[in-house]
């Protein structure tokens, strides 16, 4: 029948295709880790565990002013990363994460979260402190929902104040409280 290709036709046209769209995105990906390497706190934001080049730059570019947000927990709620509340006469019922907010940074701190808790379960010599204690008594999408949060905050932080990421880091009405 004129016209008509075989399938193989087709087939070799879609694999052309695919080949294209991957040297988009491989070029893509490119620029954004030449920004990523010129821009200071992007570069900072990647010291965190579970952000890299790709989640380090869309934070940045996406948030701006990270003192527009009074406090991390504000920054994680325009992210959707806190529990939504049905509270009343004093009650308080936590429901799952509100899931408003910017879809994509979410979605790459989650899975950011998930890559730690993965790379944590492969290496249990190093399961010591607050993310250990949340993954063995809790569900893995949960805990890494809680991890997300954590570092939500802890970019608003960094970003807000211009520091440097330390792991073992405490803040000043944290330390006079437990001393």
């Amino acid at each position: 029948m004129p016209g008509r290709g075989s399938p193989f036709t087709y087939q070799n046209r879609l694999f052309e295709h695919f080949r294209a769209l991957n040297r988009q995105v491989d070029e893509l990906e490119r620029e954004i880790n030449a920004w990523h390497r010129e821009d200071a706190a992007s570069k900072r934001l990647q010291a965190i565990p579970g952000i890299g080049p790709i989640t380090a730059s869309a934070l940045v570019a996406s948030v701006g002013d990270a003192k527009v947000f009074h406090n991390g927990r504000q920054f994680a709620a325009w992210l959707g990363l806190v529990p939504r509340q049905n509270s009343s006469g004093g009650k308080m019922n936590l429901l799952g994460i509100s899931k408003r907010g910017d879809t994509y940074l979410r979605t790459l701190l989650i899975h950011g979260a998930r890559s730690v808790l993965f790379s944590l379960k492969r290496n249990p010599a190093r399961a010591d402190g607050w993310l250990a204690r949340v993954a063995a008594r809790r569900n893995s999408n949960i805990a890494a929902v809680a991890l997300a949060n954590k570092n939500a905050r802890t970019v608003w932080a960094l970003l807000a104040h211009g520091r440097d990421y330390q792991a073992d880091y405490r803040s000043v009405a944290h330390a006079m409280a437990a001393a």
